[in-house]
């Protein structure tokens, strides 16, 4: 993710249940669509923009995780 979205933190300084929006790492929509990009494209999980569960699925980095280890195909 700190790769992917060239954030200005080390992954060690993310909390994995801080939100990724907003307050917490303060991701906006492009970077939601890069992540989504990169998590099909390595992991093989399709995140669609239209998902109902998507506010679910971005809350933190450990239900962003959650969700991948759930539905991988790679």
């Amino acid at each position: 993710m700190v790769r992917v979205l060239e954030l200005e933190v080390s992954a060690d300084e993310i909390d994995p249940d801080a939100a990724l929006f907003g307050e917490g790492l303060g991701l906006d929509s492009i970077d939601a669509l890069e992540l989504s990009l990169e998590v099909n494209r390595r992991y093989g999980v399709e995140i669609k923009a239209e998902d109902e569960r998507n506010e679910h699925i971005f809350a933190s980095l450990r239900a962003l995780a959650s969700h991948v280890l759930d539905h991988r195909t790679k």
